[in-house]
């Protein structure tokens, strides 16, 4: 057929939000947003609800709160549940040529989804994709990739190694669903393994076979967990490294590096080594749940010797690093949160950071802010389209 049009390659994919209807979660009674650009700002006082639209969004692509460690803390004061429901799409550009030779046509190939949620108090949640009810939550983990930054992200710096743990995990688990799997896994042995532990102290005797057989389940997913971080944190280390330099306009010399127990010795031998530690502090020293990743600054702790800017920078740079990953292993560019960033930032280092998420990046971003005006003018000189919503 003369005008008809064959579909050779697929590219230029994008995930998109276009829709939300929020009901009785946080600070919102009911409320609906549409988004019908890829740059979307949002803007009002303080405790309009901006970081709680933000934390919706990413409620319906991770199946919890960025924020709240339990859904009773989502629920809007003196109600007894919430609901969720999210529209989206993933275009694809596609091309081809007509049977008749015509030169190259594009036409836009789009899946659209529907995502809700509903969580009636009580730890009783459903999680639908389109009408369809998931047996095991963590089935919906990487179908809707994100990236969160938020203020209190500078633990991430600053804090302890389990907040790193956190931050390698949620993006693996974004693109390996059986990456996810075993690390739960690992967690439900560990923790039976501590129980164990504390019932050798209690009843001050031990029962070695017992502990045995969890040592064997702990290994499995164990080396599992600790061959996909150490793969990943090779790629991930020089991406940041970049970043942070485009950032902070400089070639400070940053360092990171993965540390891990297993580096230097086999799961099994690591447990013998701390098996007498074990007993005395009636918890599990040994293990991929003891992991970090080190940074240095000039050869100096970042963290100590780090300044407010430095330490901002490196943040984004581990953020933007996580989205570029995601990116690549998706095929397309996953969302971006970033919730306040203009108090956060100088303005050198902020002009760095929007131009790069809003210029170089081809996937949708939202924007937080208190002033309207600061957003319009960012947005406007970085000649973009925008849509900005004034709660």
């Amino acid at each position: 057929m003369k005008n008809s049009i064959y579909i050779t390659y697929l590219a230029a994919a994008m995930l998109q939000i276009n829709k939300i209807t929020i009901t009785q979660y946080k600070n919102y009674d009911f409320a609906s947003f549409d988004f019908k650009e890829r740059v979307i700002g949002i803007c009002g006082l303080n405790g309009k609800g901006k970081t709680n639209l933000l934390d919706a969004i990413y409620y319906c692509c991770f199946t919890k709160s960025y924020f709240s460690k339990t859904d009773a803390l989502n629920v809007q004061f003196d109600k007894d549940g919430f609901r969720l429901e999210m529209a989206s799409s993933i275009s694809s550009e596609g091309g081809g040529n007509g049977e008749d030779g015509s030169e190259e046509q594009r036409l836009i190939l789009t899946k659209r989804n529907e995502t809700v949620c509903i969580y009636r108090g009580l730890g009783r949640k459903e999680f639908l994709l389109n009408g369809i009810p998931y047996t095991k939550l963590s089935e919906h983990i990487g179908k809707f990739p994100a990236v969160m930054v938020a203020p209190d992200d500078i633990e991430l710096i600053t804090g302890g190694s389990e907040e790193r743990r956190r931050f390698i995990d949620t993006v693996i688990s974004q693109m390996d669903a059986e990456y996810l799997q075993q690390l739960i896994q690992y967690n439900k042995v560990l923790q039976q393994r501590n129980s164990l532990l504390k019932r050798f102290a209690e009843q001050g005797k031990t029962d070695w076979p017992l502990l045995e057989v969890l040592d064997e389940q702990l290994i499995v997913p164990g080396n599992f967990i600790y061959t996909k971080r150490k793969n990943f944190t090779s790629d991930l280390i020089p991406m940041v490294q970049k970043f942070y330099n485009q950032i902070a306009a400089n070639a400070e010399a940053v360092t990171l590096q993965y540390e891990s127990q297993l580096n230097t010795g086999d799961f099994a031998s690591v447990l013998n080594q701390y098996r007498q530690k074990d007993f005395m502090l009636q918890r599990s020293n040994g293990g991929v749940h003891k992991d970090d990743i080190s940074m240095l600054l000039n050869g100096q702790s970042f963290k100590n010797t780090a300044s407010q800017g430095q330490r901002k920078s490196l943040l984004f740079a581990l953020k933007l690093a996580e989205f570029e990953l995601l990116k690549t292993n998706k095929g397309f560019a996953p969302l971006l949160f970033l919730d306040d960033v203009f108090e956060k930032l100088d303005d050198n280092r902020m002009q760095h950071l929007l131009h790069w998420v809003c210029n170089e990046n081809t996937g949708q971003v939202f924007i937080t802010d208190t002033h309207k005006e600061r957003l319009e003018d960012a947005f406007k000189s970085l000649q973009v389209k925008y849509q900005v919503i004034e709660l």
